[in-house]
């Protein structure tokens, strides 16, 4: 399964996700493949802003070697699922994909928690340390659920391949 997550610029909520997600992935024996990307490309090839990484590692997640990068129409080709950390980012890959946008492919994130809310994640970056320890909370969980609800079907798809 590949699993694409998105914010705006890529360095704060979408490598958070990326890293608990992998992690959490590879822990549970899933051949996984987890990336991020961003929607408005402005800080392309930058490593995760200092704090994202700093409570990544305070949770045992390492993050300083991902690479912002913007997200493509194409992406929809290459990933299972694509995972919009906001409402606004949800509309951007709408925007940016075109006929390659496939609502069966993407949602919210934290849909996978609060079904059908379309709640989102705070973008952290406006804000000092705490908001991203608040943020890796959400993401964390968030993960969890994710992980219950497509371990089963992955490993079934995994068999049948």
């Amino acid at each position: 399964m590949k699993i694409l997550m998105v914010c705006l610029g890529n360095i704060c909520r979408s490598p958070l996700a990326e890293g608990i997600l992998q992690q959490k992935a590879d822990n549970a024996g899933l051949n996984w493949k987890v990336e991020s990307a961003g929607t408005n490309g402005y800080h392309n090839g930058e490593a995760p802003h200092h704090l994202s990484q700093k409570v990544a590692r305070l949770n045992g997640v390492e993050i300083g070697s991902q690479r912002s990068r913007q997200m493509r129409a194409e992406d929809f080709e290459k990933y299972d699922k694509i995972y919009a950390l906001a409402e606004d980012v949800l509309d951007d890959i709408k925007r940016m994909a075109g006929r390659k946008f496939d609502p069966a492919k993407a949602d919210l994130l934290l849909n996978e928690l609060y079904p059908g809310e379309g709640r989102d994640v705070p973008d952290p970056w406006y804000g000092p340390e705490p908001g991203y320890h608040e943020v890796f909370k959400m993401l964390d969980e968030a993960c969890d659920a994710i992980i219950s609800k497509y371990a089963v079907i992955n490993n079934q798809y995994s068999t049948i391949k």
